[in-house]
């Protein structure tokens, strides 16, 4: 029972850095302000993610578009604004990441590709 709470809690940690990650990339790229909206973006591009990852040979680029035409569903703007928005986020997470990792937090970013 512990180690499934355990694992519920650092779920929930990674979606909110990941929706942290994607609401500082639409806050730059498009103006938005609502972090609710990105964590549900974070889940619902990892939910992307999962289900194209598994193309033979173009799964990851196949995966990467489809997080990436998430978050063009998820915020006004363009299929470029999407990409922009995905690329700062990303660098964000990074940050975040290893501002966690050196204070001793070992944690991912759920909803950003790749961390």
């Amino acid at each position: 029972m512990v180690a499934l709470i355990g694992s519920l809690v650092a779920f929930v940690v990674a979606l909110l850095v990941g929706g942290l990650a994607i609401y500082v990339g639409a806050g730059v790229v498009v103006g938005e302000d609502d972090y609710t909206h990105a964590v549900w973006t974070a889940l619902f591009g990892a939910v992307a993610w999962a289900l194209t990852s598994w193309v033979p040979l173009l799964g990851p680029l196949v995966a990467l578009l489809a997080w990436i035409w998430v978050i063009n569903w998820r915020y006004p703007g363009g299929w470029t604004d999407a990409a922009v928005i995905g690329f700062v986020a990303w660098i964000a997470a990074l940050v975040l990441l290893f501002v966690l990792h050196s204070v001793g937090v070992g944690i991912g970013a759920f909803g950003v590709p790749g961390l």
